[in-house]
């Protein structure tokens, strides 16, 4: 695939060179996201600075199912297969996590009653832009104010990155996981 808006390369500026260099493990280059929005320094500034990647009120393997479930209803692959490759492992999806991501309806096996309010919540969130009663007393029987709104925030966040990944139609990480294929 071949982008929509070409990705700044070398020599970046100084100080974007340093921002990039941060973002990324020693010896690996910066995603083609990153430096798609390198492009436009202001928006690439405004978006890290919206980032929930720090340690926040949930736990790595909660914030990964939110954001690899909104990206893959989505169908933003690119920034899905980024994070399971970078996080999956690390939050314990083997298999049958990494294709309940991508799979309908949030009953999977392999998620447990907490995990699966999280992909209602991504669900609902996708396809009614808001929350339903029944749902919301749910979650607020297993997750603080604090962590709802991070969720909710998680799956916003995540609904414009597929955004600016489907519309620039950036090329896939060589590295990047894949969407499983649907079982013929």
């Amino acid at each position: 695939m071949i982008p929509r808006i070409e990705p700044a390369a070398r020599p970046y500026d100084d100080d974007m060179e340093k921002t990039l260099e941060k973002l990324m493990p020693p010896g690996v280059e910066p995603l083609v996201l990153f430096r798609t929005l390198a492009r436009n320094p202001r928006v690439f500034r405004r978006f890290m600075a919206g980032g929930l990647l720090d340690k926040g009120t949930l736990s790595l393997r909660e914030r990964e199912i939110a954001i690899d479930r909104a990206c893959a209803r989505c169908g933003g692959e690119y920034e899905w297969g980024v994070h399971i490759a970078f996080f999956g492992e690390r939050v314990g999806f083997g298999p049958a996590e990494i294709a309940a991501t991508v799979a309908p309806g949030a009953d999977a096996d392999c998620w447990n009653a907490h995990e699966k309010l999280i992909v209602r919540l991504v669900d609902q969130l996708h396809d009614t832009s808001t929350v339903d009663d029944a749902l919301w007393a749910a979650l607020k029987a297993e997750f603080s104010d604090e962590q709802l709104l991070e969720l909710i925030v998680l799956a916003g966040l995540y609904h414009m990155v597929s955004f600016v990944v489907n519309a620039t139609r950036l090329p896939l990480e060589t590295y990047a996981a894949r969407f499983p294929r649907a079982a013929d």
